[in-house]
């Protein structure tokens, strides 16, 4: 008989096809209790806590999916990593900006589940439990140095740059090979609040980043 392609596998296969970028700014906010280890050792370093449990927006300044324009959408994302990151096993959720359309919709979740590869590639070779995507009246704002993300009553967090000697200029670890981008700004939580997916997490004061981001598939 001949060689058949389960209908999942090839629909995978067909959004694995699709190019896509995005260009826009991305907080994020874990339990370590000093600035994130996970940037400088690429994941070979434990979390200060041992376990990682974060979340993060993502302001979509310019993008596309395809022929679909995503600029101005928001997305939210939960993340739970039990050891270090480079061993995979991740669990992750994702909350879609309420305004996508249908076709914006379905293009971040395959951005934000690895379907898509290209930069966010790696999800789908570290997340072992993709817990869902969900709609959400997600909104990213910025007021003076604060970045703050408001995923209706599930996430509700903000952080600013940790004060440097000059405060004018922030402190940012540049020129890494994080995932995210080379450029991480040290930041902390003023508020980090998640209640979503059976999660009762409270991050106040532990470590945030602020990276800009320019991310693009599906090339691996």
């Amino acid at each position: 008989m001949p060689d058949t392609v389960q209908p999942h596998a090839a629909a995978e296969a067909q959004l694995g096809r699709v190019p896509w970028a995005i260009q826009g700014e991305l907080i994020l906010n874990c339990n370590c209790t000093v600035f994130c280890p996970c940037v400088v050792s690429l994941g070979k370093h434990a979390p200060t806590e041992g376990y990682c449990q974060a979340w993060s927006g993502i302001r979509i300044d310019k993008g596309h999916y395809g022929d679909e324009d995503i600029s101005g959408l928001n997305v939210g994302l939960l993340l739970e990593i039990p050891g270090l990151m480079a061993r995979g096993n991740w669990k992750a959720a994702a909350f879609i900006d309420e305004r996508a359309s249908d076709a914006a919709y379905d293009g971040l979740v395959a951005i934000f589940s690895g379907a898509a590869r290209g930069t966010t590639g790696l999800f789908k070779l570290l997340v072992s439990e993709f817990l869902g995507a969900e709609r959400a009246p997600v909104t990213f704002e910025t007021e003076g140095k604060e970045r703050r993300l408001t995923v209706g009553k599930k996430i509700q967090g903000a952080v600013v740059p940790v004060p440097g000697k000059d405060p004018d200029q922030d402190i940012v670890a540049v020129n890494t090979q994080y995932w995210m981008g080379p450029d991480i700004t040290v930041a902390t939580a003023t508020k980090g609040r998640v209640r979503a997916f059976g999660r009762v997490w409270d991050f106040d004061g532990r470590s945030a980043e602020i990276c800009q981001i320019d991310w693009h598939g599906p090339e691996t």
